[in-house]
This record gives structure tokens, sequence and C-alpha cells, in this order.
């Protein structure tokens, strides 16, 4: 299945408005267990709410983690990188709206191709490896564009059931995933062979994630994919299954797992 026909969709449904942008990234990141470890380890790497700090958002899709981040550290100067057009026109236009432009940017850019040297303390890179087959040298370009001790944040599929695949005979979910997931080890002896240290990689989406995942995207997804009438409909399901969404995601960010079908990664440059 592809998704990125969906997010178009969503994505003209909500871009029409500042006020519509900002309801749809609270429902993002109220829904996306992703968001929920995202916050959680950023927070913890950067606690001070007034670091002035320079953030990278490498893949920032809609923009709703450097919207996030711009209203947590506003002294932050963010650069969101995206190889869509479309996207970084929208969301320059939604920075301007908001009048956080003057230190926070959207830019195009191919991340296989990406020359900052030295310039980042974060670069935060979400749902975006599997979309990518030179990995090594996307984290080699990371690894170039932090400062010395900077930190990389990734959130991606393992491979434990990442991108819904359980077996050799499945396939991934979404249609743009050229890999299913990330092992441990892979991700990390990659990490460490493009400059990297102190990698630290740990599972998400247990069980608890896992039925959320399934409830708050997968059946949704699938819903969207066969009719535009579940647009309709969309409200009114998500009335129904955002309270067991939300007791699942505590739940699944408030203990470790031994095994998930997501990874969250963090490494720091030597």
């Amino acid at each position: 299945m592809h998704y990125d026909p969906i997010k178009e969709r969503l994505g003209k449904v909500f871009n029409k408005k500042p006020a519509l942008r900002r309801i749809f990234y609270i429902l993002l990141d109220i829904l996306l267990l992703r968001s929920w470890h995202v916050h959680k380890a950023i927070r913890h790497l950067f606690p001070d709410v007034k670091s002035n700090i320079r953030i990278l958002d490498a893949g920032m899709g809609f923009g709703q983690y450097t919207w996030w981040m711009s209203k947590r550290y506003r002294r932050a100067d963010i650069t969101a990188a995206d190889i869509k057009s479309e996207q970084v026109s929208d969301c320059n236009r939604f920075f301007s709206q908001c009048h956080i432009s003057g230190r926070v940017k959207a830019i195009e850019a191919d991340l296989t191709t990406f020359t900052a040297r030295n310039e980042y303390n974060l670069i935060l890179c979400v749902d975006v490896m599997e979309h990518i087959t030179e990995d090594t040298t996307v984290f080699g370009n990371f690894n170039a564009a932090l400062t010395g001790g900077g930190k990389l944040v990734i959130s991606t599929p393992s491979d434990k059931g990442g991108s819904d695949v359980h077996g050799a005979d499945d396939t991934s979910f979404i249609g743009e995933h050229v890999r299913d997931g990330y092992s441990i080890d892979d991700i990390t002896l990659k990490l460490e062979n493009n400059g990297f240290s102190d990698v630290k990689a740990s599972y998400t989406y247990g069980l608890p994630g896992s039925i959320a995942w399934k409830l708050s995207m997968k059946i949704p997804v699938i819903m969207l994919s066969h009719s535009r009438f579940f647009f309709a409909l969309l409200p009114f399901y998500y009335i129904i299954v955002m309270p067991f969404c939300l007791i699942l995601n505590l739940v699944d960010t408030s203990f470790r797992h031994s095994k998930g079908t997501g990874l969250l990664v963090i490494a720091t440059k030597k």
C-alpha cells in the first residue's frame, strides 16, 4: 500500500488554515506513538526549554516535529529538510503565518547529498531511513553536519515486525519503504562506522504499541485507501478508539521492551 497519496489528501485538508494545521499537529502528537517516544528522548537530551541550540529535522514530512521543537525551544534555530518541494513550500508558508520564520525554515534537500558541516547540535530523523537505500551515506552526512558531541535521534521500523512484516512471505505495509526494518546490531554498526559513539538503540512499539498502531494508523489508512468517503467517518472512529490508544501509548512509553516493531536510536558524534 502506498501511503504518500493519503498523506497528500490529508495535507490538502489541513493546510488550508494555520489553525487547522495546528489542530492536525496536536492530533498527530496524541495519536502517533512515535511522537511520544521522540518527545521523551528530546526532552531528556535537552531538558532546558531555553536552550539556544541548532536543530536539523531531517525529513520533516508534515513538519509536526519542527513545530513542536519550535514551541519548546524558543531560542533554537531549526532547519527542516525534505526532498519534496511542495512540503517545503507548505511548511515555510505556515512558519511565516505563525511568525517564526526568522528562526525556523524549511529547505529542499536530498539527505544523500546533504553537505552541512559542524552546524547542528541535534539532528532528528523520524520515519525516514526506511525510505533511503544509501543509508550509510546519510549517516556519514549526519555526522559531518553535527558539532562535536552533537546528538542524532532516529525513529525507524525494526526487523521485529516493522512495516508490518512478520514473515518471509509478508510485504511492507507501506509501499514506499526500501527496507522493512533495522536490527539493533545493524544500525549500531553502521552508525559507529560513520563516526558515532555511545549508540543506544531500544525497541519501541512493544505489544501495547503494536495494538495502538493498528487502531490509530493501520485501520484508518486501509479505510482511506479504499474510499475518500471514510474521511467523513474518521472523526467518529477516533472518538471511539482514542481513549484506548492513549492508554496503550502511555504503557508503551513507560516500559522497556525485549522486542518491538520500532526502534529509537540515540547516537553521539565523537
